[in-house]
């Protein structure tokens, strides 16, 4: 099929080339361009970095949808199951100390804010998707580091500290004696 462009056209494409800050657009309205220049399908694929496929699909897409059609389109796939009602809990729990939703951590864990979604909302992820989701949703998240800081005996940890250090000075000291 012979592509000729009108004038009208070509300043058109121009124009959305270099106003637009996505590279797909700014690619496919070269590709439409150089068809408009009446180049190949083979010559304008090896010149872009692209297969004929593309630049047959662009050229339908212009056909058929005009400029309109130049706008890259919403990505096949299924829809996530991250619903906005989970994403809303999800940022409610973030914002809330677990302490005070009755539960006995003070951190929030992947897995611990995982099941705590599932009970409220039914809806369960992955850790590595929940963590994706915990991203998106402009948040950030370590592991936690559990220690047993809350649950000793400070009196006793501080005695058994105390004679350590007790110990270790006098094994030094012996050390130093034999020498």
């Amino acid at each position: 099929m012979a592509w000729t462009l009108s004038d009208k056209e070509w300043d058109a494409l121009d124009r959305l080339r270099f106003s637009t800050a996505h590279a797909a657009v700014f690619r496919n309205a070269t590709i439409i361009l150089m068809s408009g220049a009446r180049r190949s399908k083979a010559s304008i694929a090896g010149d872009l970095g692209v297969s004929e496929g593309t630049v047959d699909n662009i050229r339908k897409a212009y056909r058929l949808n005009g400029i309109a059609g130049l706008q890259p389109g919403t990505p096949p796939g299924k829809e996530s199951r991250a619903t906005p009602k989970y994403r809303a809990a999800l940022r409610t729990a973030l914002n809330t100390p677990p302490q005070e939703l009755g539960y006995g951590f003070s951190v929030w864990s992947l897995a611990r804010l995982n099941a705590h979604l599932k009970k409220l909302t039914q809806i369960g992820f992955s850790e590595d998707q929940l963590g994706r989701i915990v991203h998106a949703e402009g948040f950030s998240f370590q592991r936690p580091k559990h220690t047993m800081k809350g649950k000793r005996d400070e009196v006793a940890y501080t005695r058994a500290a105390a004679k350590l250090k007790t110990m270790k000075k006098k094994r030094s000291q012996t050390t130093q004696r034999k020498s």
